[in-house]
C-alpha cells in the first residue's frame, strides 16, 4: 500500500499523484494520513485504484470521481462525491451539505446522517444513506436512487424528475410534484441490489418509494395560470 502523509506532503501533489494513476497502475491500494478536515482530497480520480482516507475530510471530497474506490473512515464535508461518474465513495461517519450533488453515476454510501439537499440535481447517481437525511433532499433530482434508511426531512423530492427514492423511515414533507408510489417487483429488486451493493443489513419490503408525479415538468395550457 502506498501513503501518503497529508502533515508533510502538500494536498495538490497528493491529489497529482493519484490522479497520474493510470488505468493499468501496479499501485492499486493507497491510504491517506492526517487529512485533517482539508477540502477537495482524492478528487477528479479516473483509474480503478482504491484510495483510504484515514480521517475526515472537508468540502468536495472524491469530487469528479471516475473508477477509483474512495473510502473515509470519519465523516465529509459538503459536496462529497459532488459530479461524480462512476465507482464508489464510502462514509464511514456523516456527510454534510448536498452529497452526491449532480452525480451522474457510481455508488455513494454514507454510514451515518446526511444533511440538507443530499443527492440535490442527482442525474444518475446511486445514494445509499444509513442513518437520516435534511431538508431538500434530493431537488430537480433527474435520474438514479436515493435510497434512506433512516427519516427524511422537509420538502424530499422538491422539483423531481425520474429519480427514484426509497425512504425506510418517516418522511417530515414531500416537495411540490414528489409522491408516493406504488413498490413493485422491479423495485423491490432494484432496493435489494442496492442495499447488498452498500453492505446495508435491511429488507427492500420495509420502504417505501416516492417519485415524480409529472405535472411540474410537463407543461400543459389548460393550466397555464398556475404556473
Amino acid at each position: 500500500m502506498q501513503s501518503i502523509d497529508l502533515a508533510t506532503a502538500p494536498l495538490r501533489e497528493m491529489n497529482a499523484t493519484l490522479q497520474a494513476q493510470a488505468a493499468q497502475t501496479n499501485a492499486t491500494q493507497w491510504e491517506i494520513l492526517n487529512p485533517r478536515g482539508a477540502h477537495a482530497i482524492a478528487v477528479g480520480l479516473d483509474a480503478p485504484i482504491e484510495v483510504t482516507v484515514r480521517g475526515s475530510t472537508g468540502y468536495y471530497c472524491a469530487g469528479m470521481n471516475k473508477q477509483a474506490t474512495v473510502h473515509v473512515t470519519g465523516s465529509a464535508g459538503p459536496g462529497v462525491a459532488e459530479n461524480m461518474m462512476s465507482g464508489t465513495v464510502i462514509i464511514d461517519g456523516d456527510a454534510s451539505q448536498y452529497a452526491g450533488a449532480t452525480g451522474r453515476g457510481g455508488l455513494l454510501v454514507i454510514r451515518g446522517n446526511a444533511s440538507s439537499r443530499c443527492g440535490i440535481s442527482m442525474k444518475g447517481i446511486d445514494i445509499v444513506v444509513q442513518g437520516n437525511i435534511g431538508h431538500m433532499s434530493a431537488f430537480m433530482a433527474q435520474a438514479g436512487n436515493l435510497v434512506v434508511c433512516g427519516d427524511a426531512g422537509e420538502a424530499l423530492g422538491d422539483s423531481l424528475y425520474e429519480a427514484r427514492l426509497f425512504v425506510r423511515g418517516k418522511v417530515k414533507s414531500l416537495g411540490a410534484d414528489c409522491i408516493e408510489k406504488e413498490m413493485r417487483a422491479e423495485h423491490l429488486e432494484i432496493l435489494r441490489d442496492l442495499l447488498a451493493r452498500a453492505e446495508v443489513d435491511a429488507r427492500p419490503e420495509e420502504f417505501r418509494r416516492y417519485g415524480s408525479a409529472r405535472k411540474l415538468y410537463n407543461f400543459d395550457i389548460d393550466n397555464a395560470a398556475a404556473y
